[in-house]
């Protein structure tokens, strides 16, 4: 059930900010839309037109020419505040690739760009204004031009007076912070970062004491109206907010005498600059410690959070699948998929190849094939067969990661899994960030489908997160009553800003709330893109081994992939 990549350090995307209103927050409507729009080409003889970008239509989509640069531009009519944007980039995406703002669409200023685009739905936030915004690529991923279904801009909108996020981004302290191997940098800026998947901690040689606090500037003084917490299993079971003028005089504007952990939100009032969680009594030995500390009301000098991404849409459009509809033979498409090459992890037994062991089986399935076959020079856990720790089975695994991913929607597959003892056949997503950086589980994972050979009547859908993973993870499994492995079944998680829905063959197996699991269980970390991946693996702490009753080769045959939004 626990499963973990070797993630390749990548370089981040550098975001280059302008001013903007100190009292706008970012909107959510999509000011490009049927907006004039101009780009440097069209790909020859095509009908994909600039303004196929921005109709609001995810099965249309603009195409340049096959050359570098490249560049498409959005007229919103007059100066905004810019605040981020949506690209949904085709296969054809830019892998280099500036986000411009101008007053006359003649002097541009960048307000983003990144020299690692990976393509799929890409959530940007920035800050700038101008009446116009352009996408300038530089680099293209393919040999062909740059392709975009969507292009989608926000804009910023006058508060008035509404409540906003006052506390992202601004300069945090603590009374100590935890920087070790069993929390890196786990400083006070993590717990105002947005993110829920990184975190403060106090330091395990002078923190683990009370009292213990953490404060943040505000940047000016602010109407103080909701705090909310994202506790650690190290929370306070005692402790105060505050709020100061000067970081040195503080007025204590709510008390909490039996803290419960996991999220909390307060509505509060009250004034100041800086705002603090005064901590006085630990839960239990440890230190303190809050994935987040959220501080909401007006004034301030606020910067805007990330965008959430759009909800999918009513009805549902297919936006991304492989059919696998190619001859016989026919290695898995470039440019949706890549193999990953190697060992794999949990104990398993099998050596992921170059796609020798992944191919179309010319009835319309892609071939995931489970081997026994040894890898010369690889090194595997001892396998009990045959007393080896040289990898003695081969097999694949695919992913989409760098060719597409999502944030939302329904992803599905139609699957006939490989059978036998020791097999361990998947169809799950990881979250992009992994290959940024982000540890798994911190990463976040869903499984939309897992099987294990001992176990032919069950299948597993489960969800794997920073407080909830391996065996801890929120999963749920259904019995059909006979081998699963005998027909075709459909795996499917319907997956939005709210939870998730699985389900197998149109039954559904898990409801999951996330303000439940946030209440109850820990941080959600899925409000972000995720890849896909497809694996047969062999062996590995949960199914266990193969032994002398296995049967190899084992297919795992996939009738097709989609993913609508």
């Amino acid at each position: 059930m626990r499963r973990l990549i070797g993630a390749v350090a990548l370089l981040a995307a550098l975001v280059v900010p302008t001013p903007t209103a100190a009292a706008a927050e970012c909107g959510t409507a999509n000011a490009a839309l049927n907006a004039p729009v101009t780009a440097s080409s069209v790909e020859p003889g095509s009908p994909f037109t600039a303004a196929s970008a921005v109709d609001g239509n995810a099965g249309t989509r603009w195409s340049s020419a096959f050359s570098d640069p490249q560049w498409l531009r959005v007229d919103l009519g007059a100066s905004r505040d810019v605040c981020g944007a949506t690209l949904q980039w085709e296969a054809a995406y830019a892998t280099a690739f500036q986000v411009q703002v101008s007053a006359d669409g003649t002097a541009w200023t960048t307000v983003f760009q990144t020299t690692t685009g990976a393509g799929g739905t890409q959530n940007l936030t920035f800050s700038g204004a101008g009446r116009y915004v352009r996408v300038h690529t530089t680099a293209r991923a393919t040999q062909y031009g740059v392709s975009l279904w969507e292009f989608a801009v926000r804009t910023g909108t006058n508060t008035g007076g509404g409540e906003a996020l006052l506390s992202y981004n601004k300069p945090a302290f603590a009374s100590s912070f935890q920087d070790d191997g069993a929390c890196p940098a786990c400083t006070p800026a993590k717990a105002l970062d947005h993110n829920p998947a990184t975190r403060w901690a106090t330091s395990p040689t002078t923190g683990w004491v009370d009292p213990g606090w953490i404060y943040v500037d505000l940047g000016a003084s602010a109407r103080i109206s909701k705090v909310v917490v994202q506790w650690d299993p190290a929370h306070a079971a005692a402790f105060q907010l505050q709020t100061s003028d000067n970081a040195t005089t503080w007025t204590t504007i709510h008390s909490v005498t039996n803290g419960t952990g996991f999220k909390q939100t307060f509505t509060v009032s009250g004034t100041g600059r800086y705002v603090r969680v005064n901590l006085t009594a630990r839960s239990g030995p440890y230190g303190y410690s809050l994935w987040e500390f959220q501080v909401y009301g007006t004034g301030g000098s606020p910067t805007p959070p990330p965008p959430q991404a759009p909800d999918p849409g009513n009805p549902l459009r297919l936006v991304w699948s492989d059919e696998f509809n190619a001859p016989a033979g026919t290695r898995p498409d470039a440019a949706k998929w890549r193999p990953e090459i190697g060992t794999g992890q949990n104990a398993e037994l099998q050596y992921y190849t170059d796609n020798r062991n992944a191919f179309t089986d010319g009835a319309g399935n892609m071939v995931l094939e489970a081997r026994r076959e040894v890898t010369p020079g690889s090194a595997c856990p001892v396998d009990p067969v045959s007393g080896s720790g040289t990898c003695q089975y081969t097999s694949a695994r695919l992913i989409t990661e760098g060719k597409a991913s999502w944030t939302y929607g329904r992803v599905e597959a139609n699957i006939k899994v490989s059978g036998t003892k020791g097999l361990w056949p998947a169809f799950w997503m990881l979250g992009n960030d992994i290959f940024k950086g982000t540890a798994w589980p911190a990463s976040g994972e869903i499984d939309i489908m897992e099987h294990l050979g001992r176990e032919p009547n069950t299948a597993y859908q489960t969800i794997h997160g920073p407080a909830y993973f391996g065996g801890g993870g929120i999963g749920a499994m259904r019995d059909i009553g006979q081998d699963y492995a005998n027909a075709f079944h459909l795996f499917r998680v319907d997956w939005n800003s709210r939870g998730m829905v699985f389900s197998i063959d149109g039954v559904t197996v898990l409801t999951i709330d996330k303000a439940t699991v946030e209440a109850t269980r820990g941080p959600w970390v899925f409000d972000k893109p995720f890849f896909i991946l497809l694996n047969n693996a062999v062996g590995g702490d949960w199914p266990g081994p193969p032994d002398a009753t296995t049967v190899f080769p084992q297919r795992m045959l996939v009738d097709y992939v989609r993913v609508y939004q």
